[in-house]
């Protein structure tokens, strides 16, 4: 894939079900290490600059599992959030809006324009995580 001229949108996935703020510490902080893992290597493979822009951001988060959720979409945030700072954005509060989605089975649901990364994601994994950062407010601050 060829380089990109800035890093956003960043958008990865993760072949697992993701872990809840609710997780024992040592847990967590592998979930943590494996978001850290899919980041760096979406950034090294695709963004050549190395610069992490200051915001606004709007974090995107989609779940699809093969089995119902058993935590609340909230809790998955968090690790998830933390796991991108000096990453994807220099603090979290940078992060405007955050939209978590699950797919569950048995949920008729369908992704009308899925990105590339999106329906890949889909396509390989029973369960997959798919994190998404986008950088242009215009996008989510309509009316």
């Amino acid at each position: 894939m060829p380089a990109q001229d800035k890093l956003y949108p960043l958008e990865f996935f993760i072949g697992a079900t993701p872990l809840s703020l609710q997780a024992n510490a040592a847990s967590k902080a592998r979930w943590m290490e494996t978001v850290k893992g899919a980041a760096r290597g979406r950034i090294d493979a695709t963004y050549e600059l190395g610069f992490v822009d200051e915001g606004p951001f709007c974090l995107t988060i989609s779940s699809s599992r093969d089995a119902p959720m058993m935590d609340g979409t909230d809790n998955i945030v968090k690790p998830i959030m933390d796991a991108l700072i000096h990453l994807a954005y220099n603090d979290d509060r940078s992060i405007e809006r955050v939209v978590v989605q699950k797919l569950e089975p048995g949920i008729d649901w369908e992704c009308a324009e899925p990105s590339d990364q999106l329906a890949h994601a889909l396509r390989i994994a029973r369960s997959v995580v798919h994190i998404r950062i986008d950088d242009d407010p215009a996008s989510w601050r309509k009316a």
